[in-house]
């Protein structure tokens, strides 16, 4: 998503945009290798959803049209804390119900259709190329992955964006050019998906598109249970600091049992199971910090979860690496070539926000190894109180979904309004 996203705000001010996508494409429909998560639940954020809407107009209404459900993220989809329903209300935000492959399919689709955007898929790029002073990223070597070929072909680019991902190489190729490694920031979570698919024999959603326990140090086992078109239904577990969902089907129904509310499971016990389960591990949320770096080649960029890789459960990936692809558009629309260093500033920014929420969220679990400043745990102790009265009082359950939805900074729940209500409401 995130080089499809790149590609198109480049597609604007290139003559040519080339796409070197190390996985096969051409027929595929489903979760592929390079998005490992791809087969567990997904979601894009109210932000994301604004801005794909801009950068391809009436997208939303082309998947809703093709029976994608589809509602407001505040009013239609049910959130649990403890055991305790978030009270729905409208927020103005939608939320479709899609899975990762079917987003991802639409908008390659659009971006494939443009003009002068072209896609090489089934390669691996081995290596950058760079003036002899190594000031200058000039393109990439890569290899085209058919019939055990290794000859390398290079390709010359006045830019360079890595969308690798969580296995980019740039901080390899920063060290084989002379450059100083990115600090890192990380937080071990330990966390795990898995994810089966099952034919209900009733409807659990009724007109909720999806059913979610949200995990939290009281009860840190968690779910996302969307609701899907047609009669297929999904169901992912999670589970944090190695306390990880059983993929066997006896095992994944105790593990659904186990949560603090019934309907997960009251509704799988009996449904049809349509496949293995499927486990994703996810040690760590990571952030790199190239703003820090001195010294960067031009014409060189990194974007999505290269640069920050967070924590899956909070949806935060693909929302993060659109804003990332506006705050480039932003730089290209001045008719040079972009800064790297000016680039890296800009979305330093830009994740600032959502590592605050997740990361702050995540170090609310003792047992999670990380510095809790002063801000963390007042924070944390703040938005525990925040979620109990939402149980109560739906505004603020859109005030709430407003900021993870990153449409709104989190200081927006620190309003005297939102935090009167908050510290009104009666203790539970």
């Amino acid at each position: 998503m995130a080089g499809m996203l790149a590609a198109r705000v480049l597609a604007d001010a290139y003559t040519e945009v080339l796409v070197i996508e190390r996985d096969n494409l051409t027929g595929s429909t489903g979760p592929r290798k390079g998005v490992p998560h791809g087969r567990h639940a997904h979601a894009l954020l109210a932000a994301g959803h604004q801005i794909i809407e801009e950068l391809f107009p009436n997208l939303i209404d082309d998947l809703v049209a093709s029976g994608v459900p589809a509602g407001d993220l505040a009013q239609n989809l049910r959130w649990y804390v403890n055991g305790r329903r978030l009270q729905p209300a409208p927020a103005g935000l939608i939320s479709l119900s899609a899975t990762r492959p079917v987003l991802e399919d639409a908008v390659r689709a659009r971006v494939s259709a443009l003009p002068n955007v072209n896609i090489a898929d089934g390669c691996d790029i081995t290596r950058v190329t760079t003036t002899k002073d190594r000031s200058r990223v000039t393109g990439v070597r890569y290899v085209r992955r058919e019939d055990g070929n290794t000859d390398e072909e290079e390709v010359a680019a006045d830019l360079v964006v890595d969308a690798t991902g969580r296995s980019s190489r740039t901080t390899a190729w920063l060290a084989e050019l002379g450059y100083a490694q990115p600090p890192e920031t990380r937080v071990k979570v330990g966390l795990a998906y898995t994810t089966r698919h099952f034919r209900l024999r009733t409807d659990p959603y009724g007109t909720d598109l999806s059913i979610n326990p949200i995990a939290t140090p009281d009860n840190p086992r968690g779910a996302f249970f969307p609701k899907l078109p047609g009669d297929m239904s999904m169901c992912s577990l999670t589970g944090l600091l190695g306390d990880h969902p059983p993929a066997d089907l006896e095992g994944f129904l105790a593990f659904a049992k186990s949560l603090p509310v019934p309907d997960i499971y009251d509704a799988i016990q009996d449904a049809e199971p349509l496949d293995e389960g499927v486990t994703f591990r996810f040690p760590a949320s990571v952030r790199r910090h190239f703003e820090r770096l001195t010294a960067f080649p031009d014409r060189l960029l990194v974007i999505g979860d290269g640069v920050c890789s967070f924590n899956p459960v909070y949806g935060q990936g693909m929302t993060v690496a659109a804003q990332e692809a506006m705050a480039l558009r932003t730089q290209l629309r001045s008719g040079r070539a972009p800064d790297s260093r000016r680039y890296f500033s800009d979305i330093a920014k830009i994740i600032d926000a959502p590592w605050e929420i997740s990361a702050g969220a995540d170090l609310a679990f003792p047992q999670v190894e990380g510095k809790r400043t002063l801000k963390v745990r007042m924070a944390n102790k703040y938005m525990s109180k925040l979620h109990a009265a939402a149980t109560q009082d739906g505004t603020l359950t859109a005030a709430f979904m407003r900021a993870a939805g990153l449409v709104d900074p989190p200081t927006a729940l620190m309003r005297p309004s939102v935090m009167l209500k908050v510290l009104r409401a009666p203790s539970t």
